[in-house]
């Protein structure tokens, strides 16, 4: 075991956890966002809910945080100057030639992080089997150094045609660029991802090369305020495919970060999904600024491996998280058709909901729970206190627009808010083939428990698992991120026993590259790898664990072929009869952090005396007297309608479902028979 501190960053509040390996205990925390200056936040609530003491004892320190994210979809980083090879200048703009909106007439492509202006060619030309069609034309470099220094960039991209299976000519441009005297970033493609496909590997270099400055300087001026504390340890940052990497590594491959905000929810929900034998479970983490929902299948996360930002490809491992604008903080407005809409514009951090009594004026999602008797007497984390005549106020020139009372209103912004929710989670499930009624719904964040019973009759479900520490789940979900890097390169051909000896080699020069990014191993690692497969003449593959011996492949060509067989009959229900080949292979180093104490804060009988509020049953359909009743008291199982009440976290219990406590502290929420 280890003592950590795992925070995480949202829109609205920044989270934490810590687990003292000493005495078992483990302890929340929730502050204020400070949006200008994230760091401020982290140290705010290092500072305020950790001693001293355990700063300076512990081992880890393992952060979520959506910076690279931010920094993108506001388009605040730097200035990138693009190197290619002639003739592939507009890959970008080109794109796939298609429209993420087709029935969309006024749809359009976002612009590219990398203007035509900025984007220059070098001669020279590489084929996909690596082999040299056009050498590098060393002069044509220099001219396009020289145009990006005029132009003022801070960091060049370097993208050349078929770099992944040939990196030389990509190393060459690097040396003649500091040469020339070039002294800011550079992002050379085949780094970044060893994988075909030129828009999407030039795609994810710009990225990286747009997000590094402002990665690198958050995680330095955050390492050294950490250190300022009296930390000694190890920083940590989740990566976008699940577990975590050092801060070194991140500030070099600062792509790998870009989700690792989301991630680390679904990664926790991973660990209660082992811990409780639950086969499929869909998340719903519900902050102050958006919703996330992920599918949660034998204990693992769905990984993908590329990801989209803003029509943005990026070529990373990518767990399947689905996001949209909708949370605690989500303003209720009238659109131009004069319907109402509840987000994606948020109240946030400053000056958040009316009810916050910190200058908000508008209704969000937070005002017409509070309004509706939702969170009971309104006691919330960080000692804030909800104003309901405030949260009334900002409710009524919504419903005045719209012809409907006050209640009424309310009502309907809880309902489009949860059935926005819901759509989100359908993609991961329905839009997969999976019946969400068969699974069980894990609800947190600082509103996922409110909105729980809601979610849960969007989309029939009858099981729900509130996870301990459900406020501050996604912080508790760092502390097990274990330390992980993954390296892929492409090479296309038959699947056969001579290409499986071609992988292995392959596989060999991956875990090498692997072994010179970081101090993992200086840990007990376990390494893991997969095949990308595919019928000759298809264009998407699926990807395919492979048994290893050390580090080559412990499978014949038969094996892998009839493993592959097996996950498309399940994917597609069905096969082919055509030959299969493989498209890329896939090395990851795993290296696991000492396990923690898993079994959170057994319940306990509670002393407090017990209140009631008067609330709306959506079940009912009317308001009616619901008990307020703390977590901690829950020992006998406990019927509804009741708001349950922990630290950082409220959960609506309607009248029709019934809750009680399980053996490792999980509250367990299933509808009543009579329903």
């Amino acid at each position: 075991m280890a003592t950590r501190i795992g925070v995480d960053i949202g829109g609205t509040f920044t989270d934490l956890v810590y687990y003292d390996d000493e005495t078992g205990e483990t302890v929340e925390g929730k502050v204020p966002t400070v949006p200008h200056a994230p760091e401020e936040g982290v140290v705010n609530a290092v500072k305020g809910h950790v001693p001293r003491e355990v700063i300076e004892k512990a081992e880890f320190f393992l952060h979520g945080t959506t910076v690279g994210l931010n920094a993108l979809l506001e388009r605040r980083g730097a200035k990138v100057g693009l190197i290619t090879t002639e003739g592939f200048r507009d890959v970008l703009e080109i794109r796939r030639g298609d429209r993420a909106e087709m029935y969309n007439l006024f749809w359009k492509q976002p612009e590219p992080l990398v203007p035509r202006h900025r984007r220059l060619e070098v001669v020279e030309r590489i084929k996909a089997d690596g082999s040299v069609y056009r050498p590098l034309d060393e002069a044509s470099v220099a001219p396009a150094l020289a145009a990006l220094v005029a132009e003022g960039v801070d960091t060049i991209a370097v993208c050349l045609i078929n770099a992944y299976a040939n990196p030389a000519h990509e190393l060459r441009v690097e040396e003649l660029l500091r040469a020339g005297g070039f002294t800011g970033g550079i992002s050379l493609s085949h780094k970044i991802s060893g994988e075909y496909r030129e828009y999407e590997r030039t795609s994810t270099t710009v990225i990286d090369a747009f997000v590094r400055a402002r990665m690198s300087n958050y995680l330095k001026r955050l390492d050294g305020r950490l250190r300022e504390l009296g930390f000694k340890g190890t920083s940590l940052i989740t990566r976008s495919g699940s577990g975590s990497m050092t801060f070194a590594e991140a500030e070099d491959r600062p792509f790998e970060t870009i989700m690792s905000g989301p991630v680390a929810g679904a990664q926790g929900a991973s660990e209660v999904a082992q811990m409780l034998g639950i086969e499929a479970l869909i998340t719903a983490d519900v902050g102050g600024t958006s919703f996330d929902a992920a599918l949660i299948l034998n204990g693992q996360p769905q990984v993908l491996y590329e990801g989209t930002i803003d029509n943005m490809p990026i070529q990373t491992p990518w767990v399947d998280v689905r996001s949209i604008g909708s949370g605690g903080g989500s303003i209720a407005h009238i659109d131009v058709g004069g319907l109402m809409r509840v987000g994606p514009r948020s109240a946030g951090a400053a000056p958040g909901p009316a009810c916050y009594g910190k200058g908000g004026t508008e209704p969000a999602m937070t005002d017409a729970a509070g309004y509706l008797g939702m969170l009971g007497p309104g006691k919330l984390a960080s000692g804030i206190t909800l104003d309901f005549e405030k949260a009334r106020a900002a409710i009524e020139p919504v419903a005045a627009a719209i012809r409907q009372d006050v209640e009424t209103t309310a009502i309907g912004i809880l309902r489009i808010a949860s059935s926005s929710m819901a759509n989100a989670m359908r993609e991961v499930s329905v839009e997969q083939g999976l019946d969400p009624r068969t699974m069980t719904l894990l609800p947190f964040g600082g509103a996922g428990p409110l909105m729980a019973t809601l979610l849960a009759d969007e989309l029939k479900m009858n099981r729900i698992v509130v996870p301990p520490l459900a406020g501050n789940f996604s912080a508790w979900g760092l502390l097990g991120a274990d330390m992980v890097q993954s390296a892929a390169r492409t090479r296309i051909m038959d699947l056969s026993p001579e290409s499986i000896e071609t992988v292995n080699a392959v596989l060999r020069d991956l875990f090498a590259d692997i072994a010179t990014r970081g101090d993992h191993l200086s840990r007990e690692t376990v390494k893991t790898a997969r095949i990308d497969l595919r019928y000759k003449g298809q264009e998407h593959w699926l990807s395919i664990e492979v048994p290893l011996d050390g580090e080559t492949v412990a499978e014949s060509a038969e094996g892998v072929r009839a493993a592959f067989t097996a996950e498309y009959l399940r994917s597609f229900g069905g096969t082919m009869t055509e030959a299969v080949e493989i498209v890329s292979i896939r090395a990851t180093v795993r290296a696991p952090l000492p396990r923690r104490n898993q079994t959170l804060k057994p319940p306990e009988v509670s002393t407090e005396a017990e209140e009631s509020v008067l609330a709306y049953s959506f079940g009912c359909r009317k308001r009616m007297p619901f008990r307020v009743v703390p977590r901690s008291a829950i020992v006998e199982p406990l019927q509804g309608p009741a708001i349950v009440t922990e630290s950082t976290a409220t959960l609506y219990l309607d009248a029709d479902w019934t809750a009680s406590t399980g053996d490792r502290g999980e509250l367990v929420l299933v509808r009543s028979e009579a329903n």
